[in-house]
């Protein structure tokens, strides 16, 4: 598909996040003898809730957006609206289909009916925002403070990545790539609070410095590099704050904001800020070796006793699937992270 690079692969990247949450938790497939496609004759189910019509309309209405900006430019704007609804139809169609074939899932007609709603809305969405995106003055100094290309425009869906991934309230303040639950049993024994905060402390500050690091070399000499980057800090501490607040349904919205946390977040910021005035291939191994380090740390720390008490009365619920998503981007990011840094080393560029 042409249009713009960043566009494309906001595209691509939400395809498969939608795939993931569609078919989560990926286990128990199972040939059942009948059609795939069954479901679209089937009667419509007894219960539908508000939530569930809501949330499936809402889940593909970025999709519908994301389509336009794709393909506005090459298809004209009404060509990239059908193609936007028929594309979002069937993307959604497949997914039922393989969601008969689990016994965890349930195909449903109308799942399929309002995620095209939703597809068909954001693309009216992005139909009627194509053109004007290019004329906001907002956004034309903020792309005028990036790296052109197509290597930035990966990075900075790495980094809208990134930010999705604090929504997992379950994970170590920028604590990204816990595997645990993929390969390993059950954990073991809570530890005291103190090793706990010093594990947090160094996990957050090394993978705060990391993706500052990783930020930095998508933005042009001229830019105002440290304020983005704190920008980018305070948008993702706002996230994760909004992730307890509506997810966890806590009373304080900053429970996730531990000890551990505040010496991580005052340390990584710190180091960040100097780091960020280093050569930019210094900055590319920094931000490598930190990732490396804190991948590692996350797997190995103990339990977390601050959040343990939150995580056994929150209510899955509704947001089992999207718990499992972020809990997939969370676990995969720090290595997706490492193969961009090494496209970028491998591509020789400098600043």
């Amino acid at each position: 598909m042409t249009g713009p690079p960043l566009a494309r692969y906001l595209l691509a990247a939400y395809v498969l996040l939608i795939a993931y949450a569609s078919l989560h938790p990926l286990i128990g497939w199972r040939a059942h003898g009948a059609s795939p496609l069954a479901y679209l004759f089937a009667p419509w189910p007894r219960w539908i809730t508000g939530f569930d019509i809501v949330a499936n309309v809402l889940a593909y209405v970025p999709y519908g957006v994301l389509a336009v900006w794709s393909g506005a430019a090459a298809l004209g704007p009404r060509r990239a609206l059908l193609a936007a609804i028929v594309s979002g139809a069937l993307l959604s169609c497949a997914l039922e289909a393989l969601q008969s074939y689990l016994p965890m899932r349930v195909a449903s007609n109308v799942d399929l009916l309002t995620n095209a709603v939703g597809a068909a809305l954001g693309a009216l969405i992005g139909v009627r925002t194509a053109n004007r995106l290019g004329e906001m003055p907002t956004l034309g100094r903020l792309r005028a403070m990036l790296q052109a290309g197509s290597a930035t425009a990966l990075g900075l869906t790495l980094i809208a990545l990134w930010l999705f991934a604090q929504l997992n309230p379950a994970s170590l303040l920028f604590g990204t790539g816990d595997l645990r639950d993929l390969v390993s049993g059950p954990e073991g024994p809570a530890h005291g609070a103190d090793l706990f905060v010093g594990v947090e402390s160094v996990t957050s500050a090394a993978n705060l410095v990391a993706v500052a690091l990783l930020a930095s070399t998508l933005m042009a000499p001229q830019a105002p590099v440290r304020r983005l980057v704190l920008a980018l800090l305070a948008a993702a501490l706002g996230i994760k704050a909004l992730a307890f607040a509506i997810l966890m349904r806590a009373e304080s919205p900053f429970a996730w904001f531990t000890p551990g946390a505040q010496q991580g977040l005052a340390i990584g910021l710190a180091v960040a800020l100097v780091a960020l005035g280093a050569p930019r291939v210094l900055r590319l191994a920094l931000a490598a070796v930190l990732l490396m380090a804190a991948t590692v740390l996350v797997n190995l720390a103990p339990p977390n006793p601050y959040t343990a008490a939150t995580l056994k009365v929150w209510a899955q619920g509704h947001f089992l699937n999207f718990n499992g998503l972020t809990q997939f981007v969370s676990g995969a990011w720090p290595f997706a992270a490492l193969l961009y840094i090494v496209l970028l080393a491998g591509r020789g560029e400098r600043r």
